[in-house]
């Protein structure tokens, strides 16, 4: 009988220590991912420079207003289901877009034929303000990278 108390007595501390390491390892873990879900993943994929004064009503004035998206690491990435907005909920869905390493496309609001550099939001009117913050989301809606501007110049507030 006493080895049998001798086992159960380990069986119970083992089991102690494994609660306490996993309860240890949990809050950590929340942490991190919530670290990730609201300062944003690490990604390779963000907002660059942006363009937003494409004031007038005609095509050309609003392919003068774009975001551009990069792909700061090596392999390409593809942006199928990754959406940018801005702060009125205006938003763009990526189709089949892969973005090469160490490359950029620019999101147009108006109306003209994608490419890889290029694509277009088939918009007719203006979607970026002077005050404005555009979103970058992932396929899943997770945000990775989100900046804003305002009328005394670019303020950057990447989230990377």
């Amino acid at each position: 009988m006493s080895a049998s108390l001798a086992t159960r007595r380990l069986l119970a501390a083992a089991l102690a220590a494994g609660a306490l390491v996993g309860a240890a390892a949990v809050p950590a873990a929340a942490h991190d991912d919530d670290r990730r879900g609201h300062h944003g993943q690490r990604s390779s994929i963000v907002i660059g420079d942006i363009q937003q004064d494409g004031r007038g009503r005609d095509n050309r004035a609003l392919n003068r207003e774009w975001i551009e998206v990069k792909n700061t690491g090596r392999n390409a990435v593809n942006l199928r289901g990754f959406t940018l907005t801005d702060q009125q909920g205006n938003r763009y869905r990526f189709n089949h877009l892969r973005l090469d390493g160490h490359s950029s496309v620019k999101v147009h609001t108006g109306n003209g034929r994608d490419t890889h550099r290029d694509v277009y939001q088939d918009r007719r009117h203006q979607i970026w303000d002077e005050r404005d913050t555009a979103t970058l989301r992932d396929d899943r809606g997770r945000v990775i990278d989100t900046e804003s501007w305002g009328r005394r110049g670019h303020h950057d507030n990447h989230r990377r």
